[in-house]
């Protein structure tokens, strides 16, 4: 393997290998165990480093599961297409064509929201509710049956918000088609015939496995084993998956593919497959891409075209990114918070140059300006999270918290809050930013206002976040 001019974790450059790379990351990130998974030059490469738990300790391979969290919306997505392309589902229809027994705050949106809508974030859906519906086979139908809970934050088609909400939705019409559970379905129509034989959904099958679990920084800032090692089973469309890093690729190289499995049966046609890397929506201010396809968050970078997905789970991230017309596909996983989501974006980074020669880089902010900084200074919220931007006359910050009654509430741990850290307005119209500190550097956004000017909204992550009345903030 040649070694390559790269970025290392903070910027700078050097020549390194693999598996150097990876250990130096690892380690200024403060991540317990990492792995990382490329496709390149018609051949797999894996690197692992550390451990899978601070508290029982065993290595991280390429076989260790993780909780791939979001990026589970890709079988799922693919999962229903596979149903559309049996004619069983029609992607421009009402989404109460499949569940009927949907209902939501919103009875006309109850009745408009296409299945393309959910699948594209553009349900005009909030990003989820905070329920636990039981581990029993009716986990979805009981999540469904509570989403008239569930804010409806904007017009069916009107613009893209990213919804944990839309694709446990997706799962409910999985299982009413199929007549199996969510979980079986993906299993029959996915992971069985792809030989996907280190995915899964259940507890069982994980605990007989080698697997890592995630961790915090406590109030000390010491890292600590995250109690609650996966999501609730209402959650498995959004983000239940538990995988490998080499079932992870392996799925990659299916997308990279025509629709085939690896003993050649047609699972998908070519065409319904490459239709997913279309661009259906745009997507503005986000590092995470400029549009959606199906499911996928597209992107270019230094002129590649990229589809990509990521994913967060209690202390676990995973980012995966691939490159249809390079036959290129990077993993990352790490099992830390907060700098799981940093260290993966920097081994995709190093992965881009190091075997493609593509760089990546972070728009540089402007100098900070106080009077453009009083006007997106405040609290904004969602139906789960509040973003708090603020002020100190030298710098911008941004903080990300769940809502204290939606913690208090729940019936089982949740995700570390991030604390605040340096955000910077962009050049152009001033309102889109870029995070440059803590566990979200390099996240982009952007804020909204109203016909009078006024700041109302923040995207950040894809998602909207409306702008809390000064009184109630």
């Amino acid at each position: 393997m040649n070694a390559a001019t790269t970025p290392n974790p903070q910027g700078e450059t050097s020549r390194t290998e693999p598996a150097e790379f990876v250990e130096r990351a690892a380690t200024t990130f403060g991540i317990p165990g990492v792995t990382v998974g490329v496709w390149a030059d018609g051949r797999e490469t894996f690197v692992s480093h550390g451990v899978t738990s601070l508290d029982n300790p065993l290595p991280v391979d390429e076989h260790t599961l993780f909780q791939v969290g979001s990026a589970t919306k890709t079988f799922t997505a693919v999962a229903l297409m596979r149903l559309v392309a049996d004619g069983r589902i029609d992607l421009d229809a009402p989404v109460r064509r499949y569940v009927p027994e949907l209902a939501l705050a919103d009875e006309e949106a109850t009745n408009t929201i296409t299945v393309m809508n959910l699948l594209n974030h553009t349900s005009g859906l909030g990003w989820n509710i905070v329920v636990d519906t039981g581990d029993g086979d009716d986990a979805l139908a009981a999540f469904v049956a509570k989403m008239a809970d569930l804010e409806v934050i904007g017009e069916p088609g009107a613009r893209a918000s990213y919804s944990q909400a839309a694709y446990n939705l997706l799962g409910r019409v999985l299982e009413n088609v199929t007549g199996l559970t969510y979980e079986k379905a993906v299993s029959s129509l996915l992971l069985e015939p792809l030989g996907l034989a280190n995915s899964f959904f259940g507890t069982a099958e994980v605990m007989t496995r080698r697997f890592a679990v995630g961790h915090n920084a406590d109030e000390d800032g010491n890292l600590a084993v995250a109690k609650e090692w996966r999501l609730t089973r209402g959650n498995n469309p959004g983000g239940g998956l538990a995988s490998s890093a080499a079932d992870v690729l392996a799925w990659a190289r299916f997308q990279l593919g025509d629709g085939l499995s690896g003993n050649g049966e047609q699972l998908l046609p070519a065409e319904l497959l490459h239709r997913m890397r279309e661009r259906t929506v745009e997507l503005r201010g986000s590092n995470l891409g400029d549009g959606f396809g199906i499911c996928w968050f597209l992107r270019e970078v230094d002129g590649l075209r990229t589809i990509e997905h990521g994913g967060s789970a209690n202390g676990q991230f995973v980012e995966l990114l691939i490159a249809p017309e390079r036959n290129f596909a990077v993993v990352a996983m790490s099992n830390a918070g907060p700098n799981g989501i940093p260290f993966n974006r920097a081994a995709v980074r190093w992965a881009l140059e190091h075997y493609l020669g593509v760089v990546d880089k972070d728009p540089e902010p402007l100098p900070y300006d106080a009077a453009r900084a009083r006007e997106v200074v405040g609290a904004f919220h969602n139906d789960v999270m509040t973003l708090t931007v603020a002020d100190d006359d030298a710098e911008l910050t941004i903080a990300v918290a769940i809502k204290p009654e939606v913690r208090e509430s729940a019936d089982f741990e949740m995700p570390a809050d991030y604390e605040p850290a340096a955000l910077g307005l962009l050049p152009g119209d001033g309102d889109e930013f870029i995070v440059t500190a803590g566990g979200l550097r390099g996240q982009r956004g952007f804020f909204t206002r109203d016909a009078s000017g006024s700041v109302v909204g923040i995207d950040l992550g894809g998602r909207i976040f409306h702008r809390v009345p000064s009184s109630s903030a």
